[in-house]
């Protein structure tokens, strides 16, 4: 008998082969990586966008109308006379006074806590009325506080915050000498 051996023919052969997808698979990685750095800068730019906050003085934001509805950050002295809270809803009211936001110049006033009681003596300063809703009433809101402010200015001509910070430099300043020594 004669012996008949079956063989793939060649084409079938290259059938089973893994074909080489160098070239496919690092494309691939590169169209992936080219997403990932677009991604990347399209949520840093949002971002920068999205919190474009400055800070101004209370007087900038009375005398420039064009700051209307901007995101800002803002500082005054509290006024304590014009505090009001309203409980439902929940709302804070006060009016802030400019404050110079050149250190040297607070400096010359005698300290941060001479120059939020100038500041808030002077009826000639630029105040601002302040509107924080949905904000419990906090401990260190009182009469020559240093609120530090982030909202925008509404056309009514009401700061609108979205955060606030006190500083009451008087607590403080009983504190330093003792530090000190």
């Amino acid at each position: 008998m004669a012996d008949i051996t079956w063989a793939d023919s060649p084409e079938e052969e290259s059938a089973h082969e893994p074909v080489a997808q160098g070239g496919g698979l690092n494309m691939k990685f590169l169209i992936g990586g080219i997403l990932i750095l677009a991604a990347v800068v399209i949520l840093v730019v949002a971002g920068t966008l999205t919190s474009g906050r400055f800070f101004i003085t209370v007087e900038e934001l009375v005398n420039r109308p064009e700051l209307v509805g901007e995101t800002v950050q803002t500082s005054g002295v509290v006024l304590g006379d014009t505090i009001r809270f309203q409980e439902d809803p929940m709302e804070l009211h006060f009016t802030i006074a400019h404050i110079s936001d050149d250190t040297a110049q607070i400096e010359d006033e005698g300290g941060l806590a001479q120059a939020l009681h100038v500041a808030a003596s002077d009826a000639s300063r630029a105040r601002v009325p302040v509107v924080v809703e949905g904000m419990p009433m906090p401990d260190l809101l009182q009469h020559e506080a240093q609120a530090i402010l982030t909202g925008y200015m509404g056309a009514d001509g009401v700061f609108h915050a979205t955060d606030l910070m006190l500083k009451c430099p008087t607590r403080y300043d009983e504190a330093v000498p003792e530090q000190a020594g």
